[in-house]
Order: C-alpha cells, then sequence, then structure tokens
C-alpha cells in the first residue's frame, strides 16, 4: 500500500520539516518512463508536448500562447538522461539553474522549413543514431507537419508510434512526491476560488472576480490557471455557459461560478464552486445546485478501484435522471485526468463515442465537474462544482476543500 501525502504542507523550502523531495521525484518520473519503454518496446521518445517536456526536465520556460509544440521539446532512451531542446532564450538560465540537464540543445521557433531541417537533421537525428536507436521504435506526441516530415526524413528506417497515449498512461499514477505537489496546488486553487467567492457580489464585473483571484494566485506562488483566460461566469452568463470573464456586471440574484484552479511546480489543482450573489435564490437555482451537489457525492463514492470511469460516470447521471435534470448536463465529460497536465485522459462520462472505460487504481487524480444548466431563470440556473480527486486503495481523497453553497443545496 502506497503511504501518499494527505495534505499540503506549504510551498517554501525549510529545514523543520520534511516536504517534497524534488530531486528524488524528477528521477522517478524518468525512470518510470524509461521502465515502461522497455515493457512497451520503445526504443527512443521525441516529444514536443508541454507537459511530456516539464515532466522528464523539469523545464519552467516562456510559454508562448498558441506555440506549443514548437518552442521546446525532449529525447530521451530506455536508459540514460533526458535530452532537453529549448529556445535559445533559456540557454543561459539553463546552463545556470538547472544542473541536472546534462545535455541542452538550443532550437529556434520550429515554424520555418530551414530551422526544422537543421534541428532534426542536425539534432534528433544525430543522437538516435549515437544512441543506435535510428532504425528502432520511436514514440511521438503532438508536433506539425514540418517536424514530421523531416523526422522521417531523416530517421527513414525507424518505426513511429503513438509517444502522447504512451506518456499518458506512464504518467497516469503519481508517486508519493507527485501527489505532495497536486496537495499544494489544490491549495493555492482553494485559495484562489475563495477570494473569487468573496470577491463575487452584486455591482462588480466578471473581469473584477478575475483579477483578484488572479492576484491571489501569484502571490501564493501559482504559476499559472488551469486555463488560459479564468472561468468566470455570472447569471446567465452560465446558462448556457460562457467560460471566460467578460465585462458584464455581477447583479442581486445571480449565480457566479468560478474555475481557475492553480498550477504549482508544473502540477495543476484544479476546483470550482458556485454562489448565489446576493439572493434570495430562485427555487430552480436551488434544484440545480443541489442536483449537481448530489450527483458529484454520487459519482466520486465510486471512485475507488474495482470500479471503472464508466460505473462512476453512471452515477452521476442516475442523480440528475431522478431530478428529471438528465438533458441538462451541459455536452462535455463530467471528469478528466488532472496532473502534469490539467486536463488529459482518462474521462469520466465522455459524451463523444470512442473514449475508453478504465478501472480506476491507485495514484490517479482526476478533476470530477458536473455541470447542469437550465435557460431562461432571471439570474441564470447554471452550476459545476468541482473537486480534484485522488483515487487510493481505500476511499477517494477530497484534495480541494473551498466551501460549497449551503444556501443552494436544498434539505432533504
Amino acid at each position: 500500500m502506497t503511504d501518499y501525502p494527505t495534505w499540503a504542507r506549504g510551498g517554501m523550502m525549510v529545514d523543520w520539516e520534511h516536504r517534497i523531495d524534488m530531486d528524488r521525484m524528477r528521477k522517478e518520473r524518468v525512470a518510470k518512463t524509461q521502465a515502461a519503454m522497455k515493457e512497451a518496446d520503445i526504443d527512443a521518445l521525441i516529444l514536443w508536448k508541454d507537459e511530456n517536456v516539464r515532466y522528464l526536465t523539469s523545464a519552467r520556460v516562456i510559454m508562448i500562447q498558441y506555440r506549443s509544440s514548437t518552442t521546446y521539446g525532449v529525447l530521451l532512451k530506455q536508459d540514460g538522461e533526458p535530452t532537453l531542446m529549448a529556445s535559445s532564450g533559456e540557454a543561459h538560465r539553463i546552463e545556470e539553474c538547472m544542473p541536472w540537464v546534462d545535455d541542452y540543445v538550443p532550437i529556434g521557433i520550429l515554424e520555418e522549413p530551414g530551422l526544422v531541417e537543421r534541428t532534426v537533421r542536425d539534432d534528433i537525428a544525430k543522437r538516435m543514431k549515437d544512441w543506435g536507436v535510428a532504425g528502432g521504435t520511436i514514440g511521438l506526441d503532438g508536433h506539425t507537419f514540418m517536424q514530421r516530415a523531416a523526422i522521417e526524413k531523416y530517421l527513414p528506417d525507424a518505426t513511429f508510434v503513438d509517444g502522447e497515449m504512451f506518456m499518458y498512461m506512464s504518467r497516469v499514477q503519481k508517486t508519493p512526491d507527485e501527489v505532495a505537489c497536486l496537495h499544494q496546488a489544490c491549495a493555492i486553487a482553494d485559495a484562489v476560488t475563495i477570494t473569487a467567492l468573496n470577491t463575487a457580489v452584486p455591482g462588480v464585473r466578471e473581469f473584477d472576480v478575475a483579477a483578484e483571484a488572479m492576484k491571489t494566485l501569484f502571490t501564493h506562488g501559482g504559476e499559472f490557471g488551469h486555463l488560459a483566460s479564468p472561468f468566470v461566469a455570472s447569471g446567465e452568463h452560465m446558462a448556457p455557459p460562457t467560460r471566460f470573464p467578460t465585462d458584464k456586471i455581477i447583479r442581486n440574484g445571480d449565480i457566479v461560478f468560478i474555475d481557475i484552479g492553480a498550477c504549482w511546480n508544473g502540477y495543476f489543482g484544479d476546483c470550482g464552486r458556485a454562489k448565489i450573489a446576493g439572493g434570495p435564490p430562485h427555487p430552480m437555482q436551488k434544484k440545480v445546485y443541489t442536483t449537481v451537489y448530489k450527483s458529484l457525492k454520487a459519482g466520486i463514492e465510486k471512485m475507488r478501484p474495482g470500479y471503472t470511469n464508466d460505473d462512476s460516470a453512471a452515477e452521476f447521471l442516475e442523480v440528475a435522471r431522478l431530478a428529471g435534470l438528465e438533458e441538462n448536463f451541459i455536452k462535455l465529460f463530467i471528469g478528466h485526468g488532472c496532473g502534469i497536465s490539467p486536463n488529459e485522459p482518462p474521462y469520466i462520462g465522455e459524451v463523444m463515442p470512442g473514449a475508453e472505460s478504465v478501472e480506476f487504481k491507485p495514484g490517479m487524480t482526476f478533476a470530477v465537474e458536473p455541470l447542469i444548466f437550465v435557460p431562461g431563470i432571471p439570474g441564470g440556473a447554471g452550476v459545476r462544482i468541482e473537486d480534484h480527486i485522488l483515487i487510493t486503495e481505500g476511499e477517494p481523497v477530497y484534495m480541494t476543500r473551498a466551501p460549497y453553497c449551503e444556501e443552494l443545496i436544498e434539505q432533504d
């Protein structure tokens, strides 16, 4: 039985309490990936997605919107240390601040053919040949057409396989140090959410709520939120949901929903809460909130070994069916994996065809977020409640603790 941390000890380095061993975590993540590579007969990985680079190198670098997969990457074989490829603008900091990176390759933004060609030919293919895996099985994740064309050109004898799902599944069960990081991320997410809830009163704008919440995120050591733009929506903006903040003024009787979360040391804590601004609430607002709350609790109860994501989804839907609101779910999954990526497989209650059925295993972590809305109600009747859950050998663990809105919960 794995002894997972149970609470967030704080984000500072101290001498009086054992916290997170970052060096151990880095080594365990690489070792775990290499063990999975051997089991899957993958000789090497060429990876570009943000979360995979962070996972294997701990590289925190500038993140340009819409530039994922072209600004940094990582190479890994079945033994040895990873090779970090990152913007040349990061060179001095990597050399000075990241002594665990033995092999660093400065690259340009890989969106011009010449830059892509040179990087693949001189840096990537050369290492694959030096490692003796140029004719082996190589896993790839998200990349551009130019990158793929160059990789195939300079590694003509390689067999390419899906490295993206491979990485998802090799990361899915977290180590104790990873769980400790997630607890701290969730503690920050709670603080961000509580700041937003306290700010969300009649007369302020959704923008104002987002601004105060983001201030809390940064003062508490967060890197950024779960979403590129904070999800703050009020009143009719939650039925159907507008999933970003606007200049709308929050009015008396509005439902206000907050979903911002927090990233800390690369790990994402996800928390969502709804409240009534002013009041009193409309009967339909209470019905929707109560249904979402009860479905959340029922679905999470099945999140333990021996059950699957489908078993959990069925519980969410049954509670909504009994309330006559099953058809009012947002056309989206009910839950998703959440760790070093803010949103990843496995999914719970995915509405689109093709989703996999997966048994819950200890060390998995999920953001669980049922959302039901009924249009046409003054002040809006759209509610989501979201908690971050750790799967253990026994009871599921709530990693988020922000308060629910007791005023909106109907008593049986």
